[in-house]
Order: C-alpha cells, then structure tokens, then sequence
C-alpha cells in the first residue's frame, strides 16, 4: 500500500524551574531557528509549559525517509546546543520518530490504597516503558503522569539566610557528596617489591536514602562544627513532580501512551503489546491490573470486519437475484464463481 501518513519527528527537551515565557525563548526559539528549513519539512509546531517543558512536533513530507528525517533532526539540534542552557544540555535532549496520531493507551491501575499514583507511575516506568518500546512498530512510549519517585529536598530560606547560605551552596555540596568516584587502587604496579596482592578501594557513590542526604555537610565551621543539610531543609523521597496527575474513573492509575513507527502496520502493532502485556502481567504484584481505554485498531478491525460483511452480502444478493431471474441452479452457478475471480483479479 502507498504511504498515506507523513512521517513526524518530535524533540521532547525540560528546563527545571522556568517559566513557559522563559522557555520560549531560551530553548525554543534557537531550535526553532535551526529546524527551520530542514530539506523536506511541511510544517513544524512547537509548545512551552510553565513546569519547564518543551517539545516540538517536525512533520515531514510523505516522500520523506523518516530514518533520514530524524539524522537530520538530531544533527540541527546539535548545532542549537551552544545557544541553550547549559541545565537543558545536561538533562538532555530527544529526538524521536513517531506517528502523528496516538496508537494505543495503556493503564495500570489497582484498588488497593497502597499502590497510589507515584507507586503506579514508578513501576511502569521501571517494568513496563522498556518493555513496550522494544517491541517492533513502537516508536515512543510515554508516561503521561510521569510521577516516579525522586529524592525532594525542601529548603526553609529563612534557615538559611540564617546561616549565611546560599541555594547554590547547597546545589555544589550535592554535586560533590552524591556521586560516584572512581577511589584508587592499593598495591598497584609499579611498586616496591614484598607486596603480593593489589586491593581496589571501594567509596560510598550515590546516596540512596532520605536519611544519608540529611546527613550531607554544608559547612563546616572553625569551631568544628558542622552545618548539615537537615539543618536547613527537610528531606523526603516522594512524587518527582506534581505539575501533572494520571487517573481513570476517579481512580489512580498510570498512564501510558503508546505510538507507532512511521509505516508500522497498527494491528500488527497493537496484537504484539496486548500479547506482551500478558507476558508481563504475570509478574504484577497481587492486585495490580491493565487495561486499553483507547486502541485506535478497535475501529480498524470494525471497519475490516463490515467490509467483508458487506462483500459477502453482495455476493449473497448477486446469487439470489439470479436465481430468482433464471430459475436454475445451473445457471446461478456462473455468478458464483465469476464474481470471486473478478475479485481476485481487482485487487491483484
């Protein structure tokens, strides 16, 4: 079949704690700038949120190749990365081909109060997203919650003003006491001679609890004493984000979207995740169920089943009338393998 869908190219980038005005014109603008004019692009749409986002929306010619559309995507990107922040840069950048319109919609979603929103947003990015997205045909899946959990640090500026700190000072102490670094090696060659065993040092990396991130120094004083992150905020492991919340039938649940490859066959497509997520589902936790509240296939497969209804009942009618016409078995015989051939024939 010819190709009747142009092929779309989104760039999907954040800029923690701006403004949509902000982001407009700090991120979008030098994108746009770049992307504009790519060799067989029609159009281009772009949005800026307030909770930082940004993506942008390439819609290329059918002609177009949609592998060759995203390269030449990815590589205009590159050359707009000296003009953003360095906070964009750093967080990253995607570009993804995908189809214009949303294949499918998948919800996990339990009755149980112990599975909230944040628990059902985590565990389908950690055990469902990745699965989805190697499936072949599937473009981009993307959790429209997006309430994973993260570590909240929660800062009380009159602490610390009181304390001569900054939210800088705080930031750098995080960079430098949450991370992973590489400790050295003890007894390694060349040494002096009588050592016979080498021993690589292990350090603490990334903290992983609400308790070690108090526990991280600010500063420390002359006297020895230490300023301590708990002394100036509170720390918590909780909802990355609450500009956005996911539910369904008043309930919580996390919802992901799911879009196809340009040129993948949709049914194809849609039969490989249902039978995946059955693969999946047997290792859900008890009370943990999914479903599909929007599959665009649904009205595919109508559409497929009442053409061949209507066939059927066309030749049905075709037999019927010429043998009310005739009067003879003999005669309807003709019909009844003249019009499967010419059909054949047709569509051939």
């Amino acid at each position: 079949y010819p190709q009747i869908t142009p092929p779309v190219v989104k760039i999907s980038a954040s800029y923690p704690g701006a403004s949509a005005v902000t982001v407009s014109q700090a991120v979008a603008t030098p994108i746009e700038q770049e992307l504009n004019g790519t060799p067989g692009m029609l159009y281009m749409e772009s949005s800026s949120s307030n909770s930082g986002g940004f993506s942008a929306t390439v819609t290329f010619d059918i002609s177009a190749d949609p592998d060759m559309a995203s390269v030449e995507i990815q590589n205009r990107v590159k050359l707009a990365e000296s003009r953003l922040p360095a906070e964009v840069v750093q967080n990253g950048i995607e570009v993804e081909k995908q189809a214009a319109s949303q294949l499918m919609t998948l919800t996990l979603m339990s009755d149980d109060p112990k599975f909230d929103e944040i628990y059902l947003s985590n565990f389908a990015t950690l055990y469902v997203l990745d699965l989805l997205r190697r499936i072949p045909g599937v473009g981009r899946v993307s959790n429209i919650g997006s309430r994973y959990y993260a570590m909240q640090i929660w800062v009380d500026p009159a602490k610390l003003a009181n304390y001569g700190l900054t939210v800088q000072d705080l930031q750098s102490a995080l960079k430098d006491q949450n991370r992973e670094s590489a400790a050295g090696v003890l007894g390694q060659q060349p040494m002096s001679s009588g050592i016979d065993i080498t021993v690589p040092i292990t350090a603490q990396g990334r903290l992983s609890s609400a308790s070690q991130f108090e526990e991280i120094v600010l500063r420390a004083n002359p006297d020895g004493s230490l300023i301590r992150m708990k002394d100036v905020a509170r720390v918590s492991l909780e909802a990355s984000s609450y500009s956005t919340e996911s539910g369904i039938n008043g309930g919580n649940a996390a919802v992901l979207g799911i879009y196809m490859l340009p040129g993948a066959n949709a049914m194809e497509v849609a039969e490989n995740v249902k039978k995946a997520m059955e693969e999946i589902s047997q290792t859900f936790p008890e009370g943990l169920e999914y479903n599909f509240p929007f599959d665009m296939t649904d009205y595919i497969s109508q559409s497929i089943h009442e053409v061949y209804k209507t066939l059927f009942e066309a030749l049905f009618l075709v037999i019927i009338v010429v043998f009310l016409s005739l009067q003879s078995w003999r005669a309807t015989l003709i019909p009844v393998v003249a019009v499967p051939i010419s059909l054949i024939g047709t569509f051939g």
